[in-house]
């Protein structure tokens, strides 16, 4: 029997029909059933404030458990001004503190961003990288995930329109199931 390996989903657009969502579910229809996952919401995180480390607010704690509780993590992001969503920047950082509570500690991640332009939001994808080095999260390398021209990836019913893309999706989560399978409480 396969083991399972809950992946906490953090998606870097607040809008509740973002492009960055409906990616996030695309890659979920596809996912190995090796892989169970969660949403974890950032919409409600106040913006991280150190001060606030020895009586944390409700949504810190809530982010902090749900990102423990997780084997893994997927990040589907768009990309704002060749870089991270500002509300996505917050999360790690909620996260990742207090100094020494690294939530997102050793845990197997990967990157998707996604872009209405051609560039495929390749600037937010290495940027959110940078941090995740640093948090010491084994990102796995290939295959990446970029994606222009966002606005036209989905057909009726937030389906993916194009099927070499759905075939390019089933391969990114397959190679992230084992990526997780490998990584996961090393």
């Amino acid at each position: 029997m396969t083991e399972k390996y809950e992946v906490a989903v953090i998606v870097g657009s607040l809008r509740a029909d973002s492009y960055s969502s409906r990616l996030a579910q695309a890659l979920i229809s596809v996912a190995p059933a090796s892989l169970t996952f969660r949403s974890v919401g950032i919409a409600t995180l106040p913006l991280y404030n150190q001060d606030l480390d020895e009586n944390p607010p409700a949504p810190y704690t809530e982010f902090r458990n749900a990102i423990s509780r997780a084997a893994a993590v997927l990040f589907v992001t768009p990309e704002y001004n060749r870089s991270v969503p500002g509300g996505l920047k917050n999360a790690i950082d909620v996260g990742s503190r207090p100094y020494g509570r690294n939530a997102f500690d050793a845990k197997p991640a990967a990157v998707v961003s996604q872009t209405p332009g051609a560039m495929g939001g390749f600037g937010a994808n290495h940027a959110i990288r940078q941090s995740l080095v640093f948090l010491n999260m084994p990102t796995m390398q290939q295959p990446e995930a970029y994606f222009g021209h966002s606005d036209k990836l989905f057909g009726p019913g937030g389906t993916i329109a194009n099927e070499g893309t759905r075939a390019f999706l089933t391969k990114f989560m397959q190679a992230f199931a084992d990526w997780v399978a490998i990584h996961a409480g090393t």
